[in-house]
């Protein structure tokens, strides 16, 4: 079963997240910071199709963590979407120019976060 993992600090960010990632028929991991992204990756490999990460968070920041999947030979060509409150364009393209496969501002809606998944994943 495909799997789609969110990184979250916030519990409701993330349930909004699941249950757009449940209904395009994804099984749904959650992690609340990037060390805890970075365990939860290494449980599940095999069938691990995209990283939603937030990019402020406690621990280790979404750009560590982007920084982290992207080094690691185990992770680097898993997708990842940034997902943040920041419209700052400089920061867009940081995120993209470390690996980020795509770029979401929050908030934002089920369908657009839907839209993100779909051209990254290549449609269902």
């Amino acid at each position: 079963m495909s799997k789609i993992l969110s990184v979250d600090d916030s519990a409701t960010m993330r349930r909004i997240i699941g249950r757009a990632v449940s209904v395009l028929g994804f099984d749904f991991l959650e992690a609340e910071n990037g060390l805890q992204a970075l365990e939860v990756m290494e449980k599940n490999l095999d069938g691990l199709d995209l990283v939603i990460l937030d990019v402020n968070m406690p621990e280790m920041d979404g750009f560590e963590t982007l920084r982290r999947i992207k080094t690691d030979p185990r992770f680097k060509n898993i997708p990842v979407m940034m997902v943040t409150t920041e419209s700052d364009r400089a920061r867009i393209i940081e995120a993209i120019q470390a690996g980020a496969a795509n770029y979401l501002t929050k908030p934002f809606s089920q369908e657009d976060l839907a839209t993100k998944i779909a051209a990254i994943l290549g449609g269902f």
